[in-house]
């Protein structure tokens, strides 16, 4: 296990600590990420901040959101708000294009990854900030249900979603409200299913290639399916306002910790 963890890190020298403070970050990872999207921006810089290297932090984020997501999604089940007729296949275009991106994220050096995970921050960030603009106005309860559409859609951002992943759930829920007119309830219940099968196609690329810590993964699987399942619960009765600016503040103020510590070692 000593080759998951980085010699010096928190993790490695306070073995209980660090695994603590990835439990509290995967229950709010979880909770937001049922509501607003973007667990992996508060999952993969805590795993970097308390001690594994980054690609193993990109696989541990796909390990706990993967279980994760299924207790919201049963959660959206139960209120009948995932449009099934789309699913299939956004289901198949998703896992590949999550499967290829690992894939490629695998194939770079760590120091790399580092400054491309600093760098995408923002861009997950961004689709959770401006995800309530750009729905603003776009109302029109008629679905399109176009297979080709749907088929690019999730392909891309399941591509994105194994690359690197951040933000991919408020990228799905954009991109299901705009291009194929689902109510933001519908977008956010149906945007669970795709995310859940991009992690899986993410996740057998990272599996395969040994990057998964699974004794460290268990704790932190049961606190995001907490999360996820209380979040969910909470979506459903709200538009999630004040978890955005928490979200917000939260990820502003790791991206400054992660960039002092690139920059200045």
């Amino acid at each position: 296990m000593e080759a998951l963890f980085v010699d010096g890190s928190i993790i490695a020298e306070y073995f209980y600590i660090g695994l603590g403070l990835l439990i509290i970050a995967s229950l709010v990872a979880g909770y937001i990420d049922a509501i607003a999207g973007g667990a992996g921006l508060i999952l993969i810089p805590a795993f970097l901040m308390v001690g594994l290297p980054p690609q193993v932090a990109l696989a541990q984020e796909k390990l706990v959101s993967t279980i994760g997501t299924i207790a919201a999604i049963k959660n959206f089940m139960k209120n009948n708000a995932i449009i099934w007729k789309i699913i299939p296949i956004g289901i198949i275009s998703a896992i590949v294009g999550a499967f290829i991106g690992a894939k490629v994220i695998l194939m770079l050096p760590t120091h790399i990854i580092n400054y491309i995970i600093l760098g995408f921050l923002p861009i997950g960030l961004l689709a959770t900030l401006f995800k309530g603009k750009l729905i603003r106005g776009h109302q029109d309860n008629e679905i399109k249900e176009s297979a080709l559409a749907v088929f690019i859609t999730c392909l891309v951002v399941g591509f994105y979603d194994g690359f690197f992943g951040p933000g991919t759930g408020s990228i799905f829920i954009i991109a299901l409200h705009l291009i194929n007119r689902l109510t933001l309830l519908q977008a956010s219940a149906t945007s669970k299913i795709f995310n859940f099968a991009s992690n899986i196609g993410a996740f057998v690329a990272f599996l395969i290639a040994g990057k998964m810590a699974f004794l460290i993964g268990i704790p932190m699987i049961i606190a995001n399916l907490a999360g996820n399942h209380f979040g969910s619960l909470h979506a459903i009765h709200t538009d999630g306002a004040i978890i955005k600016k928490v979200l917000v503040a939260t990820v502003l103020l790791i991206m400054f910790t992660m960039g002092y510590k690139v920059i200045f070692g």
